[in-house]
């Protein structure tokens, strides 16, 4: 049996095996998720967020998986896609990259105080 796995915020579906992890799944989707280690979790940079009840539809993470992200990520719900495979229908919110989100909030508060001078 196949399961369905939902990418957000890219609202890409694909239906993969059981046992498949979460970075292949993106990479069969087109779904673009960075990696330098090619998936053995050595350089942290394939972080996705699987949220509720989702946490039961992946396996649990390994012991160094916890030693990468620390148990206080896990907790949060962050997991690494090289190293998260998928065990029934899942939804996976792959998080903005950090030097993005910062340019994109100084970008919005640029055009919010350019939209105050107007009023």
């Amino acid at each position: 049996m196949d399961y369905e796995i939902l990418f957000q915020p890219d609202e890409k579906k694909i239906k993969v095996r059981p046992q498949t992890n979460v970075l292949d799944a993106s990479r069969r989707a087109g779904v673009r998720i960075p990696t330098r280690c090619g998936g053995k979790a050595g350089c942290l940079m394939c972080k996705i967020l699987v949220q509720g009840e989702e946490k039961e539809h992946c396996s649990p993470p390994e012991p160094k998986e916890v030693r990468k992200l620390g148990t206080s990520m896990i907790e949060q719900g962050y997991r690494l896609a090289c190293q998260t495979k998928i065990m029934n229908h899942l939804k996976v919110v792959i998080p903005e990259d950090p030097l993005k989100a910062a340019i994109r909030k100084q970008l919005e508060a640029a055009r919010n105080r350019d939209t105050d001078d107007f009023i």
